[in-house]
């Protein structure tokens, strides 16, 4: 009988193809109390268990075909690092001593505090790192339990399969990403999951927190994920396999289209210039802004320097990672926005102890806590300074709420410009500086921030769960996530509105920039610059090329107007008809 079961799809494309159901079970910790004179040795054998772990590592790394996405590599590296932190490499060792308790519940004890505090993020890209702990407390628990860590006798078996799992660790993808895999279904995960970025990668089509989906999928069964739709069909019909077979041909035609448009420019029909950018979690995400040869870097977000370890990056650190970046576009613009964290007093150990300890989605966090912790805040903008040497590169601030953060920002920029002058470092007095209008309060004051500074991005994806009141990674409320809300389309317009009064650009670099659905309406309202994952650059620009934005003012101002979503849509409808 034919199933249709529904998550979400991360990585645009249909594959069909067989069911492989990859199951690994429950680990079962044991807890144990050790007699004193067994601690030393207890210890030795959890220390074995971290060089065990180390090597597995090692051998999938100098393994690594040559051609594979620098990213997942970076996987791999992270969590051999992890396992060198004190964190994992001192942390369960204490717990042993003071407790007198075996290897496996110390690690346990300790990978549930690390991950709780994850979990205590409002960021839902550092939210979903927690995998980065799960996978190597995982892989050191098999060890200890002496349970094999990747299933190798499968991969033979994987030609032409659907991999279907709770979650995929790097290694796992790794093992796997050469043997055809067609696509990838998780139970667990969201859009910025590894399985995610590790999809996205590796071009292949994937659907993730698919909940309970090995309840109604067999090992073989025939499958269709069709991630544009979020939609994964079990068992289907003859009919709809030849509509797939069909649909499939004609994405496979279309992409390769959408590559002749590589070179070309991002023009609209009536000759209005429109501005593509891409955005980056990592220096490793380089490859693919240049394989779509976006125009810059719209958003360059830098908390993966200050992730999974123990002691905050210094000054020459960012510096080189900003430089990497920098260099490798070769005069294009990046935008580099200050560091994104929420608030935690175990998170990093050199941050003041008399921070909160928790910090929920409207707490310390983003900018308010850098200006509270500019020990933290003015090596990052030193670099960023610096870095400005060598290339164009605008300073995005995240979370803004009113006009005073913003003053005080720049009062640190030039009391860092001071510093770097004493030490006779070169960097671009007239750096730009913008702010993130991410919060109702800053798109109302949009004109305000737009008279004092140098532009605007509006980051859509906080902008429209602050103004709905709705944290979107609840899966119990984030129904209500709605891009086409009135509410949130009228801050968009006002704060475009702004800076086209100001005389500053305005861009947009959240997810709406990379949904073709909403080009055409955010070209009507005024928008000319778009900041997108790279995988959504091409779409986009052919929707782009493809529009007329004077016959788009007459219906987008009709939007603008609506009292409902549902009546946004029907207009939108048109629009994207024309």
């Amino acid at each position: 009988m034919t199933l249709a079961l529904h998550g979400t799809g991360v990585s645009r494309g249909i594959a069909i193809g067989t069911a492989h159901i990859l199951e690994r079970g429950e680990l079962e910790i044991p807890q144990k109390t050790i007699p004193a004179y067994l601690i030393q040795a207890e210890i030795s054998r959890y220390q074995f268990a971290l060089q065990v772990a180390s090597q597995q590592l090692r051998v999938i790394q100098d393994h690594i075909p040559k051609h594979t996405p620098k990213d997942i590599a970076a996987f791999i590296d992270t969590h051999l690092l992890m396992i060198d932190d004190p964190m994992l490499k001192e942390g369960p060792i204490k717990i042993i001593e003071q407790k007198q308790c075996n290897a496996e519940h110390a690690l346990k004890t300790q990978g549930d505090q690390i991950i709780a505090v994850f979990l205590e993020m409002d960021d839902p890209y550092l939210r979903t790192r927690k995998d980065d702990i799960e996978h190597v407390v995982n892989r050191i628990q098999r060890i200890l339990l002496n349970q094999p860590s990747e299933k190798s006798n499968i991969i033979d078996k994987l030609r032409g399969q659907i991999i279907i799992a709770d979650d995929l660790s790097p290694a796992d993808t790794i093992l796997m990403q050469h043997h055809d895999v067609v696509a990838i279904i998780s139970e667990l995960g969201g859009p910025t999951s590894h399985t995610a970025i590790l999809a996205r990668s590796l071009n292949i089509p994937a659907i993730v927190g698919a909940k309970h989906v090995r309840q109604y999928i067999k090992n073989g069964e025939r499958i269709i994920i069709d991630s544009l739709a979020n939609v994964i069909i079990v068992d289907p019909d003859n009919n709809i396999l030849a509509h797939y077979y069909e649909h499939q041909k004609s994405l496979l035609r279309k992409q390769a289209s959408l590559h002749n448009l590589k070179l070309k420019p991002s023009n609209t029909q009536d000759r209005k210039k429109i501005t593509l950018y891409a955005n980056i979690e990592l220096p490793e995400d380089l490859s693919g802004v240049k394989k779509v040869a976006a125009s810059g870097i719209g958003l360059f977000r830098t908390e993966f320097l200050f992730m999974n370890r123990s002691q905050l990056p210094d000054e020459n650190e960012q510096y080189h990672a900003y430089l990497r970046v920098i260099k490798s576009l070769k005069g294009q613009p990046v935008t580099i926005r200050t560091l994104d964290l929420g608030a935690d007093k175990n998170f990093h150990t050199n941050l003041n102890t008399d921070l909160p300890e928790k910090c929920s989605a409207l707490g310390l966090r983003a900018i308010r806590l850098c200006l509270k912790d500019p020990s933290l805040f003015k090596p990052q903008l030193r670099a960023i300074l610096r870095a400005s040497a060598h290339g164009p590169v605008k300073l995005m601030i995240p979370m803004i709420s009113n006009l005073l953060e913003c003053q005080q920002v720049l009062e640190l920029l030039e009391t860092c410009k001071q510093e770097l002058k004493k030490r006779r470092l070169k960097f671009d007095n007239k750096l730009p500086v913008g702010c993130m209008i991410e919060t109702p309060a800053a798109a109302l004051m949009a004109q305000t921030l737009a008279n004092h500074t140098d532009f605007l991005s509006i980051g859509t994806n906080d902008l429209i769960q602050y103004t709905l009141a709705i944290d979107r990674i609840d899966s119990e409320v984030s129904y209500l996530y709605d891009p086409l809300h009135p509410a949130v389309l009228r801050l968009i317009q006002n704060t475009i509105k702004a800076g086209i009064k100001a005389g500053i650009p305005v861009s947009l670099c959240g997810e709406m920039a990379g949904e073709p659905f909403y080009t055409r309406l955010l070209l009507g309202m005024g928008l000319r610059e778009f900041s997108m994952h790279p995988s959504t650059l091409l779409e986009v620009k052919e929707r782009v090329r493809s529009s007329n934005t004077k016959k788009l003012t007459t219906l987008t101002n009709k939007i603008l107007k609506c009292d409902t979503s549902d009546e946004v849509a029907t207009y939108l409808q048109k629009i994207n008809s024309l």
